[in-house]
């Protein structure tokens, strides 16, 4: 097993707990009608357009005009974006905060739109404090799963996979980091992420 000197972290589901339903739960109460909504009209596909560098006025727009009869609360995706957000994940925060003090650089890379990326910077102080270089794929124009976006952490920041530590709750995110070469870690839960740090050396609480 290679030694691990740098972590590189996903942002939401890991360090940030981020979902729909915070914001959706109280304005469409009925559960099917919800999650009709958040999965066939303002759907994960869609968002993902957006994580690569789709602006978001236009993609809000664009899928208003193709959905009239939900208009309204497309508009309210992007008008109320930040009720989306929930804490930080507990556990996981603390885990990166061990991880910084003891001295092993951190890293992020996230899908996230460019035009959201604020409000999670000025609702999480630790964005600016913890990392050393964060990649935000709207920035880009790229987002995970694609390789390309695994070449670039790798040149901007000069890690070398094979000694870093990749942490992410998506599948797919995972085996693409698998192929660039990266140790990974799929997130389930604080404390299997607790059990994967110890298991290759790494600060753990």
């Amino acid at each position: 097993m290679s030694t691990i000197t740098t972590v590189l972290f996903d942002l939401g589901g890991v360090l940030i707990d981020w979902n729909p339903d915070y914001l959706f739960a109280e304005i469409i109460p009925d559960d099917a009608e919800r999650q009709f909504f958040l999965t066939e009209i303002c759907s994960p596909a869609w968002n993902h357009e957006m994580d690569a560098g789709r602006s978001v006025p236009e993609s809000v727009a664009a899928l208003a005009v193709e959905h009239p009869d939900h208009a309204d609360l497309i508009g309210i995706w992007w008008d109320r974006w930040p009720e989306m957000l929930g804490g930080p994940i507990p556990g996981t925060v603390d885990f990166a905060h061990g991880m910084s003090e003891a001295g092993i650089p951190l890293y992020a890379l996230t899908n996230w739109a460019a035009e959201t990326w604020p409000h999670a910077v000025a609702r999480f102080d630790f964005l600016t404090t913890l990392f050393d270089g964060i990649v935000v794929s709207g920035h880009e124009g790229i987002a995970k799963p694609d390789p390309a976006i695994f070449e670039l952490v790798i040149d901007r920041f000069d890690l070398d996979p094979h000694t870093t530590l990749f942490i992410d709750d998506v599948e797919a995110n995972i085996a693409a980091a698998d192929r660039a070469g990266f140790v990974t870690h799929r997130f389930t839960s604080p404390g299997a992420l607790n059990r994967a740090l110890a298991s290759h050396g790494l600060p753990a609480r």
